[in-house]
């Protein structure tokens, strides 16, 4: 069986090069390609220390050039403006999108389903690729049969340019499939400082924390009778969303299927 062939949009970013590292460690892939606006036509082996790759970092991700590194697979963990385009290339191009980035919209991910639906190419999508995160998410879904009242906090690094997180807003979503919308809370609770109680959706309301020396970490507090419930989750660096990297292009690998959620592929 061949390697599957790993082409990296964001290459030289922090989550990128932990990803070609883990690559590299790995017996069934292979990195063939590598992108970012930083260092174009440096060997990515020199950026990461090590010796060269003869894997030179190119500039703007294309059909083109995705076919002829004749990559199987597109990891990319840019931003929300650079992925929705790069995402696009590469199901053109008949390859798999592996879209780690947050921020795209409803619009933007029912064009990439009806893309990759007429190439008959795959696309997976997930808001945090950590499996804790991903096990805290269902722990807390299971909770709101039982407790009505919850508030996320959700806590990054202060260069995080979204809020709230991917992974809060997913969150919610999961909470929502065993809780109606509901007021929590004060009927007449008002604010003295706009925004104080963070955001409210069916009235959950999420808060966004972001400072240095943070990472990724969010804890979901459930509130009942007398006592409180609180399902934490803490990324201390980004090895931690390595094992759910390495599934999610091993399962997305050759696979025509459109998935938003890692939650998806764990038995």
């Amino acid at each position: 069986m061949s390697n599957i062939r790993v082409f990296l949009a964001g290459a030289c970013g922090k989550m990128g090069m932990e990803v070609i590292r883990t690559i590299l460690d790995q017996e069934d892939m292979e990195i063939v390609g590598a992108a970012d606006i930083r260092n174009q036509g440096i060997d990515i082996g020199t950026i990461l220390g090590m010796s060269r790759l003869n894997i030179q970092i190119t500039g703007q991700i294309s059909v083109d050039s995705l076919q002829k590194s004749k990559a199987d697979i597109l990891v990319d963990f840019t931003n929300p403006q650079s992925v929705f385009s790069n995402a696009k290339e590469a199901i053109r191009a008949g390859v798999v999108p592996v879209i780690g980035a947050t921020g795209l919209d409803g619009e933007e991910i029912s064009e990439l389903e009806e893309l990759a639906k007429v190439n008959n190419v795959g696309v997976f999508i997930a808001p945090n690729f950590a499996l804790g995160a991903i096990l805290m998410m269902k722990f807390a879904q299971e909770t709101a049969k039982y407790f009505k009242h919850v508030e996320i906090i959700e806590l990054h690094h202060d260069n995080k340019l979204d809020a709230p997180s991917g992974t809060a807003l997913k969150t919610m979503e999961f909470i929502s499939q065993n809780r109606k919308p509901m007021l929590q809370g004060h009927s007449n609770e008002y604010e003295k400082i706009p925004g104080s109680r963070g955001g409210n959706i069916n009235g959950i309301h999420i808060h966004s924390v972001r400072l240095p020396g943070m990472l990724a970490h969010q804890e979901v507090i459930f509130g009942g009778l007398g006592q409180t419930l609180t399902i934490r989750h803490d990324a201390y660096n980004r090895e931690a969303y390595m094992p759910g990297v390495m599934l999610a292009i091993r399962k997305s690998y050759k696979s025509a299927d459109f998935i938003l959620g890692l939650e998806n592929l764990l038995d």
